[in-house]
């Protein structure tokens, strides 16, 4: 089947790119392996009029109203390969093959939480990455915050927003230079190197936090930095350019160095991002598809 755009992810981005261009009238195959990263979060926050919305409810919304128009359709499927083909994509997945004049890639990111026990048992409840997205909700509260990476300085400042009660734990690292030290301690900040053995608490709520040494701290709430991968193997036959986070470098509309090859929301920034970001991001690409499709029905 020959198709307009192909779509390759479901999420926010991959979903908004698909309103905008039904609307234009544009043939769409959205492809969606239905593996949302987010799963595990009670709420979605910060996109207005969806504040709180859960992360079902907001996919289970967005399809109602992306298939309501007829010239988009959506496989639950699996794409494996994208080829380029003169002018258009060969794209090949788990149930068959499919051909393209543009490729939307929103595949979004693949999450990998630092290897701490209990941690999956209360990620999503009371252990958070994002402060704008979870901050509110734990405000006030005796938090820790865990992270051998470097932006653990600027977590910590940015923590303090929601509570001044804040702990820093490097997690057995020394990455905090004196001067970021002795900042964060001028704020009354705990800075401390231990190593965290496991995270204690009931049906996700976040109770204490055992150290390696045998000591234990009271803490309702904490904040990690997981490592974040793009989900890009289907596109390793395609020489397109990279940028730091080995994501898919773009112009500001979402163009790659491949003609005909586009990306939005994280698949384009390799790192994690709000809802309302990765949806505008998604807006925004497929206008601009859908422009460079309009002038390829005039170019003689």
């Amino acid at each position: 089947m020959f198709y307009d755009c192909v779509i390759i992810g479901g999420g926010p981005a991959g979903l908004n790119a698909a309103l905008v261009l039904g609307r234009a009238r544009r043939k769409v195959a959205l492809f969606d392996a239905n593996q949302p990263r987010n799963a595990v979060t009670h709420a979605s926050h910060g996109y207005l009029t969806q504040d709180g919305v859960t992360p079902a409810e907001f996919r289970r919304i967005a399809y109602e109203e992306v298939l309501n128009y007829p010239t988009v359709e959506h496989y639950n499927d699996v794409v494996t390969e994208v080829k380029k083909i003169e002018k258009s994509f060969l794209i090949t997945t788990d149930q068959g093959q499919f051909q393209s004049r543009k490729v939307l890639v929103a595949t979004g990111l693949k999450e990998v939480l630092p290897d701490i026990n209990g941690i999956k048992e209360h990620y999503g409840k009371s252990i958070y990455s994002c402060p704008y997205c979870d901050g509110w909700e734990l405000r006030d509260r005796p938090l820790i915050v865990v992270s051998d990476q470097p932006r653990v300085y600027h977590l910590a400042k940015l923590l303090y927003n929601w509570s001044h009660d804040l702990i820093v734990c490097t997690n057995g690292k020394s990455i905090l230079n004196e001067e970021e030290k002795q900042k964060i301690i001028a704020k009354n900040i705990i800075v401390t190197e231990q190593v965290v053995e496991r995270f204690h608490g009931n049906d996700g709520h976040l109770a204490e936090v055992q150290f390696t040494d045998g000591t234990w701290l009271k803490r309702t709430g904490s904040f990690i930095t997981p490592k974040w991968f793009p989900q890009l193997d289907f596109l390793n036959n395609i020489d397109y350019e990279k940028n730091d986070n080995d994501a898919i470098q773009t112009d500001v509309m979402g163009k790659s160095s491949i003609p005909g090859l586009f990306a939005a929301g994280e698949a384009t920034t390799g790192t994690s991002t709000q809802l309302i970001i990765a949806a505008a991001s998604g807006s925004i690409v497929a206008a601009s598809i859908n422009l460079e499709l309009t002038e390829g029905q005039f170019t003689f």
